[in-house]
């Protein structure tokens, strides 16, 4: 039986692009180009890839990017949205729980809940985590973003989703955020390209700061740093914060 993440991204390109949390590719990458130093020679790896907006930007800057997705549609409007830019970038089907990468990139990126926290189970969770650190060269960085498990403590994660809604966007309602595992339930419903609406019983994990260092410390990491991570303006300057919806994660090997 398909996952509700799986049943999700099936043909759901284009207005995935059209979502409000899809609009800040540019600034993003500003920021990951920062966090190595601008150098052209190394490997990225983009986990979660999406419609491969991160990959494709930073292609067009010059680096080096494999993306990874488990959505055959997703991949498919990647790879035309590249070809269409003369863009020549390694777009391919892998489940982030099961990489065969080991040692390979310099640089591996999740971002707007690339794979990581969408899994059933924190295990499943933290195999992502596992994977993405394995295909890591020694010193190698990895930035992600993932949900502010503080956020909710303090705000309504439906009344968020809301606010910041543009019209035609997919909707969240019904949220109950159970506060034993950290985790909110919701149903969501999205039109897909062809016009056809799902109505999907999603539930996505929210992580704690503490939790997060706990996490990438057992896999070996030795600096880590937490931010708040605010829509195409990733910053270092940005302290994380229970109004933060969600949060950006640097970790150096």
């Amino acid at each position: 039986m398909k996952q509700w993440y799986e049943t999700l991204f099936e043909n759901y390109g284009q207005q995935y692009d059209r979502e409000s949390f899809a609009q800040g590719t540019v600034g993003e990458c500003d920021f990951i180009e920062q966090e190595i130093g601008f150098n052209k020679s190394i490997r990225i790896l983009d986990i979660g890839c999406g419609t491969g907006r991160h990959s494709i930007e930073l292609s067009k800057r010059g680096y080096n990017v494999k993306g990874i997705d488990l959505s055959d549609s997703q991949l498919t409007r990647a790879k035309k949205k590249a070809e269409k830019q003369g863009l020549k970038i390694d777009f391919s089907k892998y489940d982030a729980r099961n990489l065969p990468f080991e040692n390979e990139f310099d640089l591996v990126i999740m971002l707007c809940e690339g794979a990581f926290p969408l899994m059933e189970t924190d295990e499943m969770n933290y195999e992502i985590l596992k994977n993405a650190t394995k295909s890591l060269r020694k010193r190698g960085k990895l930035v992600f973003t993932t949900l502010n498990g503080l956020f909710p403590l303090y705000h309504s994660v439906e009344e968020f989703c809301a606010s910041n809604r543009e019209p035609g966007n997919a909707t969240y309602r019904s949220n109950t955020f159970d506060l034993m595992t950290f985790r909110d339930h919701n149903i969501t419903e999205v039109e897909d390209d062809s016009g056809n609406k799902k109505k999907l019983e999603c539930n996505e994990r929210y992580y704690v700061p503490s939790e997060i260092t706990w996490l990438l410390k057992t896999l070996g990491y030795t600096k880590i740093e937490i931010f708040g991570a605010k829509l195409g303006a990733f910053s270092r300057n940005d302290k994380l914060t229970t109004e933060d919806f969600e949060m950006l994660v640097v970790a150096e090997k």
